[in-house]
This record gives structure tokens, sequence and C-alpha cells, in this order.
């Protein structure tokens, strides 16, 4: 081992079908993306000690202990700031396997955003955070628009226009096209449907640069790496795991700086030296996609290219498999499905397994990052 968090390793992965309509509650969906992920390392209920959650899923650790018949949780933690968590809960996972809080965790997320409660709708409020009072007021009230303003702000200074973002959004739906799990398997893009889509908010997003609204679970199992060499896969150590907060509000515009992911940054920065790894050393990796240019922010805050290089790092083809960066194979959170991105670190087990759909060739570390644009997490994992 190399790093201390390599003590600590993912065991099994689990989920539901992503759907518009599951059918069925949350709580069912954690349930059975869990005892999927369960049954995937060779492990059964009764010996998990440790659950891990976003602070947003419906079902908490208590009552997802009950429904699984838990006999001893030691270890149960939900993380906050939405998309920024998923990692995060990666990390406390692995962090209470290391320090012995707990043996046997489990790292879970169910949603059904798309019949449930949709994220991308604005909704009426009785108050207004003071974060928001310069915002809310002007019609600022979704997402895609929050976002929009920062990303707007990048392409004006840097001179990247809506068709530069057109090769996120192909090569996701290429990948996706290409995986059974995907709602939009067997549906590529070219840049021209991508430019022919609707104005979301113009000019900066198309429909095409958004992601999906999903119903779905996945759940990520997390043990000691010698415990799980004895389970049913070789396990995929954690290479090392990371925060970031340099912007403690999503979608901060009082910052000397509102083009870059700052907050992406700052878990680079950590995440590069605990890892002992450069970008050079990542064949893959899964970043988060919720819209088309926070993927370019991410790729210059890692360090994969300069800031303001990103719309030509992504051009021809380089972010697709055979490219020099092929980047979320499974088609990310528009191609594949959005469970907050933890599907994403699914793939990144898949891809070090080898048994991914576009299976990347010599992967050796995979990056993964959450919800840039908030506070965020960001992991690497590799072979043991």
């Amino acid at each position: 081992m190399t790093t201390p968090w390599e003590k600590a390793a993912i065991a099994g992965i689990g989920q539901t079908e992503f759907s518009q309509k599951s059918g069925r509650s949350e709580l069912r969906l954690a349930s059975e993306a869990i005892l999927a992920a369960l049954d995937d390392a060779g492990l059964t209920a009764d010996g998990v000690d440790g659950l891990c959650t976003f602070d947003l899923d419906s079902n908490d650790p208590a009552t997802v202990a009950v429904t699984l018949g838990l006999p001893a949780v030691t270890h149960f933690w939900a993380s906050g700031y939405g998309g920024g968590g998923g990692c995060a809960t990666i990390m406390s996972a692995a962090m209470a396997v290391i320090t012995g809080a707990a043996d046997v965790v489990v790292a879970y997320r169910a949603m059904n955003e798309r019949s449930g409660r949709r994220y991308g709708q604005a909704r009426a409020g009785s108050a207004v955070p003071p974060r928001a009072a310069f915002a809310t007021p002007y019609g600022i009230h979704t997402a895609a628009q929050g976002f929009a303003l920062n990303a707007a702000r990048y392409m004006h200074d840097f001179g990247v226009t809506n068709a530069d973002l057109a090769p996120v959004a192909v090569a996701n739906r290429r990948h996706a096209a290409n995986n059974p799990a995907a709602r939009f398997y067997g549906r590529p893009i070219t840049t021209a449907d991508h430019q022919a889509s609707r104005w979301i908010v113009e000019p900066v997003l198309r429909l095409l640069d958004c992601c999906l609204e999903s119903d779905g679970a996945v759940a990520i199992v997390v043990t000691s790496t010698e415990r799980a060499r004895d389970l049913a896969h070789p396990p995929v150590p954690i290479t090392a795991a990371a925060q970031g907060l340099a912007t403690p509000v999503m979608r901060n515009y009082y910052v000397p700086d509102i083009t870059e992911a700052a907050e992406t940054g700052v878990a680079a920065r950590k995440l590069w030296a605990a890892a002992g790894l450069t970008p050079a050393d990542v064949q893959t990796a899964v970043l988060y996609d919720h819209f088309t240019p926070l993927v370019l922010t991410q790729l210059e805050a890692l360090g994969f290219c300069p800031r303001g290089e990103a719309k030509d790092f992504v051009a021809d083809g380089a972010i697709e498999i055979g490219g020099r960066l092929p980047v979320n194979t499974h088609g990310g959170l528009m191609g594949e499905a959005y469970i907050h991105g933890m599907n994403g670190i699914a793939e990144a087990v898949r891809q070090i397994r080898g048994t991914a759909i576009n299976q990347v060739a010599g992967v050796e570390h995979v990056l993964v990052t959450s919800g840039p644009g908030v506070p965020t997490s960001a992991l690497i994992v590799g072979r043991a």
C-alpha cells in the first residue's frame, strides 16, 4: 500500500434500473440497491455496521437499518451539499473502516427525482436565504439558471461558444448508447442534434447541455482491503479522497473569480498530494456533468489542461473511448442517470474490475468528482 487510504476498498456495487417512474418508494429503491451491492460483494446485511448517505436522501440511516434488520450500526453519516456529497460518502465510509469505527459500510443514494420531487423546477418559498437575496428576486430559481451565470462569464472571458460544449454532450450520449443500463441506451446524438436542441438558458445551456432527472438508487460497499481480498471480487482500493470548500454556498457569485471551479481546485490539490499522482497517471475520469460547461471548468481545475483551454481539450473525440482521457464512460448524468453522481462511482469500480461496457484499456486509476459549483468531493480508485 502506498497511501493510508488504500487500507479501505470498494468490495461491492449495486443499483436499481434507472427510469422516469420507478413505481415504488425511495426506501424500497434504497433497499434494493443495498442488497444488490451486498450480494455483489458476497456479504449479507447482518454484517453491515456502517451507513453513509446524503442529507437530502429521504432514507435516513436509522430507517434503512431497521428496514434491512441491521443488528448493530456503529457509524452513520449524511453528506450535505447535494451533488457535492457523492464522493464524500465514500470518503466517510473509508475513514470509518480505516479507523476501526466500522467494518462494513454501505454508501447509498435513492431518489424519485423525476416522478417525485423534481430538482429542475422552480418552487415558491416563504423565505429567501441571505445568499440568494440578490439573485432569486431577479429570476434565478433553478440550478440551470444559477450555474448558467457563472458559465456565461467563463464563456465570455475565454471565447467559448455553446457549440464548443457539444463534444461533452456528444461523448456522454455516445457512451450511453452502448450501455443497456442507461436511459439513453441506443440513442447517440451528433453535434447537429446538440445545436438544434432548444434553449434552456440562452446563450449558455441548450436542452442537451443539461443532465437527466431520474428515478433509481445506487449503493457501494466499503470494507478493509484485506477483508475484501476474500470476497466475491478483487478489491478496488481507494487511493485517495478529498473534499473542497472554497465557495460555502451553491453558485456563489460573491467571489473574485466566478469563472473557475474553485472548490474542485481545492479538492484536487489535496487529492493529488494524498495519492502521490498527477493527471498523467489517470486513464479515465468520471466528471460530474450536471451541465456541460462545468465539465470544462473541472478539467482545468483538476490540472488536465490550462485555464481557458478545456474547449480545445475536449474537441475531436478527446474525451471519448480511444481519446486521450475518456470521460463518463457510462454516459454520465446526461446519458445514464442522475443519481447525484453515485452511479459514476459504480462505473469507476467497473473500469478497475475490467467489466465496464465501454472499457478503457490498461486502467490503473480512475478519478471521480462530485458537484462542481458547490462544496465538492473527489476520489481516486485503483488496482489492488
